[in-house]
């Protein structure tokens, strides 16, 4: 009998092992409000699910050390690879190097530039980025009245949000309800806070004059609103507009600063990056591309929004 007990459970903690999920995760950056958002969401729902780990590593803004990382894990025998891409023009040589060892490779949050090539077993989540910078803009033309003069402000210009959000704005403007709006200087900051406040400053010193600033990210917004405030100008006299509806974005809306921002599911992007991850690891299919809905988010609705992300 003790024989018979002992031998079963030799086979059930066999069986969990056997199911039993490892997956390397490569985030760009761990010091980024937007992706601190994402990468705890994936670690949260992991929690939730019978024998899944994660194996999370900050890649650091480095394209090399993001390619070491993803070779390490394969070395290391992980089920999965999960990327956010540091570069999303240097995707192609990840995903071979994950395709010749076999490994599924999911890319979350950051489009690969190969999106519409990547290899077997390997898939994309996000929330596409044309309705992004699409329904920022349309809002802040509404409440320019489709006339006025406006800044923008791009994220890092190796990634495909920036240029995509940057082109959302352009095509928009080209409307014929919001062509009255002149963009009257564009330029980078990188995705980051001071250097928007400083951008902004410089713009300011400058003497440019302008009515609303189109940001690719919160992050920028908010340096742009600080950098307004130091100058002293007034926040009812600009209408300034982000993406990502971060807990620092909400917040400055509801003090009333910021105008417009665009919710990004961060921790619905992180739970359908871990659950494609796992089907491609158990060889079951996914799409090549799998969306989570932008939602425009404003002052009228901030409530809505305040406790999602």
């Amino acid at each position: 009998m003790k024989k018979f007990m002992l031998g079963a459970a030799m086979a059930v903690m066999m069986s969990t092992a056997a199911h039993a999920e490892t997956i390397g995760v490569s985030m760009a950056l761990f010091d980024d409000n937007f992706l601190t958002v994402l990468r705890n969401g994936m670690s949260d729902y992991a929690k939730t699910l019978n024998g899944v780990e994660l194996q999370i590593e900050d890649a650091q803004n480095d394209v090399a050390k993001q390619q070491s990382q993803i070779q390490n894990f394969i070395a290391a025998g992980v089920d999965a690879i999960i990327v956010n891409p540091v570069d999303t023009d240097a995707t192609a040589a990840m995903s071979k190097i994950a395709a010749d060892a076999g490994i599924p490779l999911v890319y979350v949050n950051r489009e690969p530039v190969n999106v519409d090539t990547l290899p077997d077993k390997q898939a994309f989540v996000a929330s596409n980025e044309l309705e992004s910078g699409t329904l920022e803009t349309q809002e802040i033309c509404k409440m320019l009245g489709g006339k006025g003069k406006a800044v923008v402000m791009m994220g890092e210009l190796s990634n495909q949000a920036a240029r995509m959000r940057t082109k959302d704005v352009h095509d928009v403007l080209a409307t014929e309800q919001c062509k009255g709006i002149e963009i009257v200087e564009e330029q980078t900051a990188n995705w980051s806070r001071t250097q928007g406040a400083d951008l902004v400053t410089n713009w300011l010193s400058a003497g440019l004059e302008f009515d609303a600033v189109i940001s690719n990210n919160d992050e920028m917004a908010i340096g742009a609103i600080q950098a307004l405030k130091a100058a002293g100008r007034s926040m009812d006299s600009v209408v300034i507009g982000g993406v990502d509806a971060t807990q620092d974005a909400l917040a400055a809306m509801a003090a009333g600063d910021l105008d417009v921002t665009v919710f990004q599911n961060a921790a619905g992007q992180g739970q359908g990056s871990v659950d494609a991850a796992l089907k491609l690891a158990k060889g079951e299919p996914v799409e090549k591309k799998v969306y989570i809905p932008f939602e425009l988010v404003t002052k009228e609705n901030l409530d809505k929004y305040q406790a999602k992300n």
